[in-house]
């Protein structure tokens, strides 16, 4: 029930990304299926790329958080990873634009994961996206 619960995710992912796409916070989406396609590449980079991207910011977080002390700063950079993989769907994925560059990303991403953390735990569809990521960090090492 879990896998299928994470791929009843992406829908409902899709429609926040055109939720956020209506406000103005300089997103545009053309279509549903763009929404859907971008929906399952961000999740999809989030796999993929969690694990790059939090060691290549681990020692800035390490510095800056005292080694998660500080839970603020931790926060920042969960969102920050966030950013980064809106910003790159959008840059891949024709039909889903950033008109405001950088500040559309962060608007955007933070607004795309704040609404989507709400509406998935009021459904009851709070799986974690990076599901794959926490698998491999549960793995014994050989």
């Amino acid at each position: 029930m879990g896998s299928l619960m994470w791929l009843l995710q992406w829908p409902i992912r899709a429609i926040v990304l055109l939720i956020v796409a209506w406000l103005p916070l300089g997103v545009e989406v053309s279509s549903f299926p763009i929404a859907m396609l971008s929906a399952v590449v961000i999740g999809l980079l989030g796999t993929l790329l969690i694990w790059p991207l939090k060691l290549l910011l681990g020692p800035v977080w390490a510095v800056t958080s005292l080694v998660g002390l500080i839970s603020p700063v931790s926060l920042l950079f969960n969102w920050a990873i966030t950013v980064v993989l809106f910003g790159l769907a959008a840059w891949l994925i024709k039909g889903f634009r950033l008109k405001n560059g950088v500040v559309s990303a962060i608007l955007g991403g933070v607004v795309y994961a704040v609404l989507s953390a709400v509406i998935l735990r009021i459904l009851g569809l709070d799986v974690d996206f990076t599901r794959a990521a926490a698998l491999i960090t549960t793995a014994p090492v050989v």
